[in-house]
């Protein structure tokens, strides 16, 4: 097995905006390490996000690929390859209003047609959460919000975690905690972590920071 676990190959990804062709990602070649921590950067527009759920199989380019372990995305069933072998935190955490916390962790076993609610209380104690997991997301604050979303992310314990600017709506000192507990369950379950942040402070953590400046990537 290759110890490269997300590629990228002459990735380009355009945007029609009214009558205009915007080209954010022009030939973007990327190899991802498997275990390692990478870091993403850039100006605002400079493609990151697009970058990020291209990896995910969130969307799709306009010419080149992305590989996982060696195989195209477009050969891999994405909607399963997503729940099985990649976690997601995103800046809005996008947890589900009606859910409880536990309930909001274990929808990614759900969606495999398990129930496993004992992982789901596992995951809320390693995150802090022990005692809120029967609240809803809007009786919880920003960062245990984040923090669910982490746990939800770990559920089906995952290869590949992507972080698109996960402390973006949260305060200084909130974020430094969500950033260590990142870190941390990341060391603890061995996953490759690919992080989007416009912060230079968040990307110093990176074992590996890229630019994306005109459309391909710098190190």
């Amino acid at each position: 097995m290759s110890d490269v676990i997300l590629a990228a190959r002459q990735l380009r990804k355009t945007y029609e905006i009214g009558r205009r062709q915007v080209e954010v990602l022009r030939g973007l070649d990327l190899n991802i390490m498997r275990g390692e921590v990478v870091v993403i950067v850039g100006a605002s527009g400079a493609g990151k996000s697009t970058l990020l759920h291209l990896l995910g199989g969130l969307d799709r380019p306009t010419a080149g690929e992305v590989l996982f372990d060696g195989t195209p995305l477009d050969k891999l069933n994405r909607t399963r390859w997503r729940n099985e072998r990649v976690g997601f935190v995103f800046q809005s955490y996008n947890l589900l209003p009606e859910l409880d916390a536990l309930e909001n962790v274990c929808v990614p076993a759900l969606v495999a047609d398990r129930h496993d609610t004992a992982r789901g209380r596992e995951l809320l104690a390693a995150v802090g959460l022990a005692d809120r997991w029967e609240h809803r997301p809007a009786e919880l604050s920003g960062g245990e919000q984040q923090r669910v979303a982490i746990a939800r992310a770990l559920m089906n314990r995952p290869s590949l975690l992507l972080a698109d600017e996960p402390t973006g709506n949260l305060d200084d000192k909130t974020s430094e905690s969500i950033l260590d507990l990142l870190w941390q369950m990341r060391a603890e379950t061995g996953a490759t972590l690919v992080m989007v942040t416009h912060d230079q402070h968040v990307a110093k953590r990176g074992e590996r920071v890229l630019e994306i400046i005109a459309g391909q990537i710098r190190e």
